[in-house]
């Protein structure tokens, strides 16, 4: 008998009925071959239970509150734009949303779909949460990484490819509105990510995302360094 493991209820209720959760009970019952070989992130299968190849959560069997075992491949979307309402001012500002779950703030972003491009996923999911369409010719994908989302367990991780794209300066930005299973949508002063968290904790009073802390704060850095959207 297993022991110390946690599935959310809602993934075999809410999350098989809707399709974004796998309604496998055991774990063993998988191909893991074939999960393995398509894996961004290489991982270890051991007596059929997959092995989290970066972290230990603290919950050693189950899903906790990822609808498939082993990798849940996400897409998230970098989108930047300059506020520029006057030639001497520039604000770099990130798009965010504010989750729906009580998570805190992330980029937009979810799982990519079956046989899904990573720049495909990301902005279908920021379209779908900000209403905000974005071309797919000025977004650039990163190297898939790990994050430590919270709803993950030993045996069910999230990782995620990054989809840059910077929409340059403008007087105004693009107008932006949460929906799906965002709470809200809104264009955070981002010039670094000291910038990022201050304004989100005292205009919001919120936090971000912990999936998405070093994926922000690394983005951040490397626009900074890069001069994305010209801010200075």
């Amino acid at each position: 008998m297993v022991t110390g493991g946690y599935t959310h209820p809602d993934v075999l209720t809410i999350g098989v009925r809707d399709g974004w959760a796998e309604p496998v009970t055991d774990p063993a019952e998988i191909d893991w071959p074939v999960r393995q070989a398509a894996a961004a992130i290489p991982f270890e299968v051991v007596a059929g239970r997959p092995v989290n190849p970066c972290a230990k959560t603290g919950i050693r069997h189950g899903r906790n509150e990822l609808g498939l075992w082993g990798e849940n491949l996400m897409a998230d979307a970098l989108i930047t734009a300059t506020h520029a309402p006057s030639p001497g001012e520039a604000c770099r500002c990130l798009l965010m949303v504010e989750r729906g779950d009580g998570l805190g703030w992330a980029v937009p972003g979810g799982a990519a779909e079956p046989g899904e491009t990573a720049t495909a996923a990301a902005l279908r999911e920021l379209a779908e949460e900000t209403c905000l369409v974005v071309p797919a010719d000025i977004c650039a994908a990163g190297e898939a990484v790990y994050v430590p989302d919270p709803r993950a367990s030993d045996e069910a991780w999230a990782v995620t490819v990054p989809v840059a794209a910077d929409l340059g300066r403008a007087a105004y930005l693009p107008l932006v509105t949460g929906a799906d299973d965002a709470r809200l949508a809104a264009w955070i002063p981002a010039n670094d990510y000291d910038v990022l968290t201050w304004f989100l904790a005292e205009v919001h009073a919120g936090v971000i995302f912990p999936a998405h802390v070093a994926l922000v704060g690394q983005f951040l850095a490397a626009a900074a360094v890069n001069g994305a959207g010209g801010a200075k």
